[in-house]
């Protein structure tokens, strides 16, 4: 032993907190919301609860599109078991491994049941990434040399490309294709919201219809992944299965919602154009809209001219 530990680990890991990018993503979003809100008092009337609704869904829908690229759970799973900790040890743990797929690359996670075992605080969450120009296989190879437990070594080696499971360029493929569905989606996002604020109502209806449209696509492009039958996980007596995960469920909902408001707008369109205006606040004063002509004034000295 080296202070204590083995000499091929010559540190404790620590599990990983939030992923930045999605920190980042979230911080830009909720300021935008709370710049929002600050001069919201300064509407009047019903007015204010229609830009409310409209303007929190939005930068909802958009923040959704965007944090689900960094997401890691598309795919989950989860299996308690009992299993050897680290190679060239007899030593077993009871713990939770965890699996979480995402676009970009894979999470591996062990978490001791309890935490604490063998003198040590099991608790490892290891991300291997395969998107372009990530080399997963490096990845792996570093996570050898560090030393991690076996059970994060043994599930990261199934999406390696030199698996017999051959499903890493499955995986690779489908997250970039859906990767780039999605930021189509926030570019077509983005023209709806000028299109509402030009304001052309319809045309803005189109583009959700159309945001919506590559949400779907790119659920279709992921669920791909599932052509290819995956490999058996066994760790210890028990079987690892994943499962559509948080993120996938969540761009269903919000495709669903786009395509429902899209064609919500556009019905209006052409049933109640009026109630459409008065929901984006562009229903005109009767009052000017009906307007009478002002009374005119006539000088007497043309009028005495025949003028």
């Amino acid at each position: 032993l080296f202070d204590g530990i083995y000499p091929f680990y010559p540190q404790q890991r620590k599990a990983a907190g939030f992923d930045i990018s999605t920190t980042i993503v979230i911080v830009v979003f909720l300021t935008l919301a709370c710049s929002f809100l600050l001069i919201i008092p300064g509407i009047r009337g019903r007015a204010r609860l229609y830009w409310t609704l409209r303007v929190l869904l939005s930068l909802f829908v958009g923040a959704v599109i965007v944090v689900v690229q960094f997401t890691g759970d598309w795919e989950t799973g989860w299996v308690q078991a009992n299993t050897s900790y680290k190679s060239f040890s007899p030593v077993q743990v009871s713990a939770d491994i965890g699996l979480h797929i995402g676009l970009a690359g894979v999470n591996v996670t062990l978490r001791g049941n309890p935490v604490n075992q063998i003198n040590e605080t099991i608790n490892y969450n290891e991300h291997f990434p395969w998107n372009f120009g990530a080399d997963y296989d490096r990845s792996y190879s570093q996570g050898l040399e560090k030393g991690l437990p076996s059970p994060i070594l043994y599930v990261a080696e199934k999406f390696s490309t030199q698996s017999p499971c051959a499903v890493h360029r499955q995986y690779r493929i489908a997250g970039h294709y859906a990767s780039a569905m999605l930021w189509v989606a926030f570019c077509t996002w983005i023209i709806s919201n000028i299109l509402f604020s030009m304001p052309v109502l319809i045309y803005g209806g189109y583009m959700l219809l159309v945001t919506g449209a590559f949400m779907i696509f790119s659920l279709l492009s992921f669920s791909t992944v599932r052509n290819s039958p995956m490999c058996l996980i066994q760790i210890g007596t028990r079987t690892l299965h994943v499962a559509y995960g948080a993120s996938f469920w969540l761009m269903v909902a919000i495709g669903l919602l786009c395509f429902v408001v899209g064609i919500t707008i556009v019905a209006m369109h052409y049933l109640n154009l009026d109630l459409l205006k008065t929901f984006f606040d562009l229903r005109e004063d009767k009052a000017e809209e009906y307007q009478e002509m002002p009374e005119l004034f006539i000088n007497p000295h043309f009028v005495n001219k025949g003028l």
